[in-house]
């Protein structure tokens, strides 16, 4: 088993690529997508059900572990892979975009964030320095450096001053990661939507150097369109040979898109909070299992998915135990989900190892517009 993080490029089809991450917890194939577990946890999901669905790595959250149950009984317990049973790599966010986007009375300097939790209004500091001992007490694989990331729309200039203060941080977060083995530390390119500013921030993180590079700053509320334009050209300004994650991606079309950019790496909460809201994502669309047509409705919600759900369930048993509220709907609905997003990722590994993307992605894009199958 390797003892460090490395990443090998195994094939590419256009700007599509495929290739593998080695860390000392496992491999991971990219491109991949990460099932978020905001709180040691992927919510209705047991982690061996998670790794059943084909991920090879999951998202843990730096700000809610670190107000519950903190870090430091996470550190005392064993680590999060031991705390919450999972024994494949771990990606840790820095805490930043939450901190934005979640705390109450936050303070911005160029320190750090101090803030009041959302959970019971008690006053924390997070600076970059805090965020790596945070993620090293957590024990995480990946460690995304501290950043700030403002929400779309906003001006040239606050975009600029955000971009150029993370890569100050990101600077701070290289020297107090320090010498760590094994375990990986990830720079966050920003710039809002314009080119140039994101030519600079990936400028500033190259020189510093990282094991890998994540596209911030998107799904922020840009849409789409807007997304894929800076996708263009973001994956390009950052090394070919380190693993490029798009952070917070996305819906089904969102991540081929960015996959067909050059993305490597993707997580969203998506799949599993559409599953416990009654929403599953199919290979002909989104299907609301809510609606009354399902109710007397024999046949799977995917015939051609393998997922418990479908091999087991109708689409009637789903309607009901949704409308029922019973826990089950949001465990079978998430595991669905899940399983169809790694179906995703696992036929564009093939299609962009065989040179056939462009096929596939014709093929992904023609089903899903023929809609979901018609009611009985």
């Amino acid at each position: 088993m390797t003892t460090r993080f490395s990443f090998t490029l195994n094939a590419t089809d256009s700007k599509a690529r495929t290739g593998v991450i080695d860390t000392p917890r496992g491999q991971i194939r990219t491109p991949a997508f990460m099932p978020v577990g905001t709180a040691a946890t992927v919510k209705a999901m047991m982690p061996e059900s998670v790794a059943a669905t084909g991920a090879d790595i999951l998202l843990g959250n730096t700000y809610h572990l670190m107000l519950r149950p903190t870090a430091e009984r996470i550190d005392r317990l064993g680590g999060l892979h031991r705390f919450m049973n999972w024994d494949k790599p771990i990606l840790t966010d820095s805490g930043g975009f939450q901190v934005m986007s979640l705390a109450d009375l936050r303070k911005l300097t160029e320190e750090g964030v101090t803030f009041k939790s959302h959970i019971d209004g008690s006053r924390h500091r997070l600076t970059p320095e805090r965020s790596m001992e945070i993620q090293r007490l957590l024990g995480s694989d990946i460690v995304m450096c501290f950043d700030e990331c403002p929400a779309l729309p906003a001006d040239r200039k606050r975009i600029e001053d955000s971009m150029e203060l993370s890569m100050r941080w990101a600077q701070r977060s290289r020297d107090a990661f320090g010498d760590r083995p094994g375990h990986a530390l990830f720079g966050i390119q920003q710039g809002g939507l314009e080119e140039d500013l994101r030519g600079r921030s990936a400028e500033a993180l190259r020189g510093i150097g990282f094991e890998g590079y994540a596209i911030g700053g998107l799904a922020v509320g840009e849409g789409q369109e807007a997304m894929f334009a800076v996708l263009d050209y973001a994956p390009g300004q950052l090394p070919a040979d380190k693993p490029r994650y798009l952070m917070g991606v996305g819906k089904p079309d969102d991540i081929v898109g960015a996959v067909k950019r050059g993305v490597d790496m993707m997580d969203c909460v998506l799949p599993s909070r559409s599953g416990r809201t009654g929403q599953a994502f199919t290979h002909r669309g989104v299907v609301n299992i809510k609606n009354a047509r399902h109710a007397d409705d024999p046949r799977p919600l995917d015939e051609t998915c393998a997922c418990p759900a479908c091999r087991n369930y109708s689409r009637a048993y789903l309607h009901h135990v949704f409308r029922a509220q019973e826990m089950i709907s949001g465990m079978l609905l998430t595991w669905h989900n899940l399983h169809y997003y790694q179906q995703i990722m696992a036929g564009m590994r093939a299609a962009i190892a065989e040179e056939r993307f462009a096929a596939w992605e014709a093929d992904f894009h023609a089903m899903r517009a023929e809609g979901d199958i018609a009611p009985l």
